[in-house]
Parts: C-alpha cells; sequence; structure tokens
C-alpha cells in the first residue's frame, strides 16, 4: 500500500513548480509578468498573464495549500498582435470549490510564493461583501500621471500622495474583487504627452514601442491587485487605442489623422487580446459584454462604445476611436434584454450595470445614444445602480428615469441609481463641473482623485463610498434602501 501510494505522488512532485532557491536559473523571455485575474462563475477562475516570448502550453499549478501545488491546468491560448511586445497567455481553472482560497503559480515563475485567489461566493448566498470600482486610470510615474504635467495638463499628484493604485493596493483586504469599466492605461494618449512635452518626441518607427511600454507599465504597476483579486473590466473608448488620431500640434500646426495609429493600436486590439471575461457562460461577447452573479449580486457589463442597437452607432462614429460593430444589428441589446430577464431577483436581488460612459452627468459627455438604448430596459427591469466614468470627476445622483428625479430618493426608488466616478488618474488631469449642477446631481467634486466601494450589506441595503486616494478616507457615503423580502435558501445547496 505505502509503495503504491509514493507511485502515485512521484510524479506529481515532479510536476510541481520549481520555486527560486536563489540558484535556479530563470528564462527571463518566458517569466510570467502582469498575472491577472477574471472570475469565470463560482468553479472557475481565469489566470491570465504575460511573456516576452510565446509559451507552446501556457501551465498553472494550483491547489489548497500554498506549498503542495498538486493540481495542473493548461491551455493553448499564447497570442501577440502587430506592435506587442508581449506575449499574451491565458489558463481558466475549472472544477474548483465556490467562495474558497486557492494558491497557484503560472509555470516559469521565479516567485518563492505562490499567488492566492478566492473563488466567487455562489448565487443566493446573503453573505455580505464589498466591491472596489475604478474607472479612467492610467498610468502613473514618469510615463503617466505624476507631480508634474506637461504643457496644457493640469491636477498633478501633490508630493508624497498616494496614487489610486497604491491606495487600492493598501485596502485588499476591504474587497472582493475590482471593477474597472474602461479606459485603462491610457497608453494611446503617447502622442499627446509628446505634443504637451512630457515625453520626448519619437519617430514614427518608435511609436507603437511608447505605446506599449506605457501599456506594460501600467499592468506591472497593477500587478500586486490583480494577482490576488479578479480584475472584471469593460471597454472604454480608450481602449479603441487610437486617441491620437485627430490630436493638433498647436506649436506646430500639424494634425494627425488616425494614419498614425499602427494596427496594434486600433478596434479595441491590445484589449481583446489582454482579457478573458466571462462572456462565454453568460452568453455574451468576448470582452463586450457578458454577466455573472457574485452571492446576492447579478453584475453586467455592457459596451457603450459600439453595438448599441436600434440602428444607433457608437458614440464615436466619424472619429478614430470608432470601432466595431463586433456583433449583429441588436445583439447587444437582445442579449442585455434576455439576460435582464432570466435573473431571479430572489437569488440575486440586486442588479448592478458597469459601463463606461454616462447617462446623467454634471460635467458634460452624456452619451444620448447609450440613454436612448439601455435606460428603458434599466427601468423595465429594475436595475439597481448604473455606474460609469469617462468624465474624470465624481458625481453621484438620485435615481432617475427620463430626466426625472425619484422622489424617494434612496429610500425604495423606483427608478435607476447613476454615479460616475472617473477620477482615478490620467496624465491630463482632472475635468471640471459644470455649474449650476444638474438638478438631479446630489454630490459632486473635481479636486481629488479617488475610487469607489460597494458593500452589499444584505438584500436590502447596498452603501457607496467614495474614496481619496490621496490618504484613503471616504469624502461621500450614501446607502441605498429596497423594500423586499429575501427568503431563498437554495443556494445552499447549489449544483456544482
Amino acid at each position: 500500500m505505502r509503495f503504491a501510494f509514493l507511485t502515485w505522488l512521484l510524479p506529481v512532485v515532479l510536476a510541481l513548480p520549481q520555486y527560486n532557491d536563489g540558484y535556479q536559473t530563470v528564462d527571463s523571455s518566458t517569466q510570467p509578468v502582469q498575472i491577472r485575474l477574471s472570475y469565470q462563475g463560482p468553479t472557475a477562475m481565469m489566470v491570465s498573464w504575460n511573456t516576452f516570448a510565446q509559451l507552446h502550453r501556457p501551465t498553472v499549478y494550483y491547489g489548497l495549500e500554498p506549498f503542495f501545488l498538486y493540481q495542473v491546468a493548461t491551455s493553448s491560448d499564447s497570442s501577440t498582435y502587430p506592435t506587442s511586445l508581449t506575449y499574451n497567455n491565458h489558463v481558466n481553472l475549472t472544477h474548483l470549490w465556490p467562495d474558497t482560497t486557492y494558491y497557484y503559480l503560472p509555470a516559469g515563475s521565479n516567485s518563492t510564493v505562490p499567488y492566492s485567489f478566492r473563488t466567487a461566493k455562489v448565487a443566493g448566498d446573503p453573505t455580505p461583501f464589498s466591491v472596489a470600482v475604478v474607472v479612467d486610470m492610467g498610468t502613473f510615474g514618469p510615463l503617466g500621471l505624476s507631480t508634474t504635467t506637461g504643457v496644457g495638463a493640469a491636477n498633478p499628484l501633490q508630493p508624497g500622495a498616494h496614487t489610486t493604485i497604491q491606495d487600492i493596493s493598501q485596502q485588499l483586504h476591504t474587497f472582493d474583487f475590482v471593477l474597472h469599466p474602461g479606459d485603462i492605461s491610457y497608453a494611446d494618449a503617447w502622442l499627446k504627452e509628446e505634443i504637451q512635452q512630457y515625453l520626448p518626441n519619437t519617430s514614427r518607427v518608435d511609436n507603437p514601442t511608447v505605446y506599449e511600454h506605457i501599456n506594460n507599465a501600467f499592468y506591472d504597476e497593477l500587478v500586486n491587485i490583480t494577482a490576488y483579486k479578479p480584475y472584471m473590466v469593460s471597454p472604454g473608448n480608450h481602449e479603441a487605442n487610437c486617441d491620437n488620431g485627430g490630436t493638433t500640434d498647436k506649436t506646430t500646426g500639424i494634425k494627425y489623422t488616425e494614419s498614425i495609429c499602427p494596427v496594434g493600436q486600433t478596434n479595441f486590439t491590445g484589449y481583446r487580446n489582454r482579457f478573458r471575461m466571462p462572456s462565454q457562460p453568460s452568453g455574451g461577447l468576448e470582452n463586450f459584454w457578458y454577466s455573472y452573479d457574485y452571492g446576492m449580486t447579478h453584475f453586467i457589463s455592457i459596451d457603450t462604445e459600439t453595438d448599441l442597437g436600434h440602428g444607433l452607432l457608437g458614440p464615436d462614429e466619424g472619429s478614430p476611436e470608432f470601432s466595431g460593430p463586433f456583433g449583429l444589428m441588436n445583439q447587444q441589446l437582445t442579449w442585455l434584454q434576455n439576460d435582464l430577464a432570466s435573473v431571479n431577483r430572489t437569488r440575486t436581488p440586486w442588479v448592478i450595470v458597469l459601463g463606461h460612459r454616462p447617462f446623467y452627468n454634471s460635467a458634460g459627455g452624456i452619451c444620448t445614444n447609450c440613454s436612448a438604448v439601455f435606460e428603458p430596459l434599466f427601468y423595465q427591469y429594475d436595475v439597481d445602480l448604473y455606474f460609469c466614468g469617462h468624465s474624470h470627476v465624481y458625481v453621484r445622483t438620485a435615481p432617475v428615469y427620463l430626466n426625472q428625479t425619484d422622489p424617494n430618493g434612496l429610500n425604495n426608488p423606483r427608478f435607476t441609481w447613476y454615479v460616475v466616478n472617473g477620477a482615478a488618474g490620467h496624465y491630463d488631469g482632472l475635468d471640471t463641473l459644470q455649474y449650476p449642477l444638474m438638478p438631479y446631481t446630489q454630490f459632486a467634486q473635481d479636486t481629488d482623485y479617488s475610487w469607489s466601494r460597494f458593500t452589499f450589506h444584505n438584500c436590502t441595503h447596498m452603501t457607496l463610498e467614495a474614496i481619496a486616494s490621496n490618504n484613503g478616507s471616504v469624502y461621500d457615503e450614501a446607502t441605498l434602501f429596497k423594500n423586499r423580502t429575501c427568503n431563498d435558501d437554495s443556494w445552499k445547496f447549489p449544483p456544482w
């Protein structure tokens, strides 16, 4: 019996990752960098990372104990795109236990200890939880937002102030995962930074490299969050990756067109390669629209940039940022209606939608096409909250429908609650509120970089906190109450 056990154990031990003992030689071209996670349901987790060389079989070792990673998962998903400096690798870990801590390492890592993650709560689990939300966040430091700015930019970081990434990293214990609905890294702002004399001017040949350096710097900065907490994204206009088209250098009078943008910086190319959101299990499309359950909440990610439906095109039609469509006519709209209609509000009473552009705002930039398409469905299916960015300010509204404020406010409203917080940090600084503020506005600020946190206490109460990045303080807080009864215990016996 003992011999049989050792015969079984030996190949398992040989398959385990070899931790760096200080003498091991690591191949830097296949060493994992920019590790990131995304939910694929309560029993699956996508592990993604980048390497400087293509992997034949991306591999992840994982298990329930930190130094016994006895399970192995592989894939063939290792790809790149024109002008990219790295390869994107993705491995889906399946048949996991819900709400359970796992330890893992991608093959080739030189880490002396594994990373960890916790799987999602099953739908209906009434345990309180919190999520972090960040929008419009770019690279910090020499390639992005710092204590200095170029010509025309404003609101630099104050000396010694925390960046949003630093503050979220220090508060990992206060939330379960991160939502980032659009404008991720701002690598496409390289030309604007050169024109504003923040970055040195480069040749056309070197332009793609500048973009990729900014992009990689962002995900390197983010890894202390994304290697431990699932990072759920939605597309923003800057994921189209061509903000430079249409930019004018006022000094020289040169107006650049989209011809300056190489193929790797158009049509959401980097965004489509870097992430693997749970579109397949939810019937959605790539990283553009999808949904998933977490405990008592149903989360939905929508695409406000393309595929709006009803014949309405994305808000950037005619500009270099417009891309797609990626689906058939009305595909996203039909999917959203079916998804909302299928929600079991007894098991997941909260329905939260994330998108990039605002429907209601006090700093301009309202996406009227988005509102025309999505707002009637929000009303029909009683969506509790729509959270977005795009405007680099913080605006908390009252619940609204068709520009009318719900008379109940946050006390059991019939209308959807709208929140804008695009103040996470971009090289150009913050936007400016427009006074007088719109009548539905309850609180707004345009002076501090910030992120948000939502806490779902139970089936009736959910609290929003707006958090100043420089010191982690809560500068705005509000609680939404919905008068409903939740008594479904079937979540205790889920079909996994």
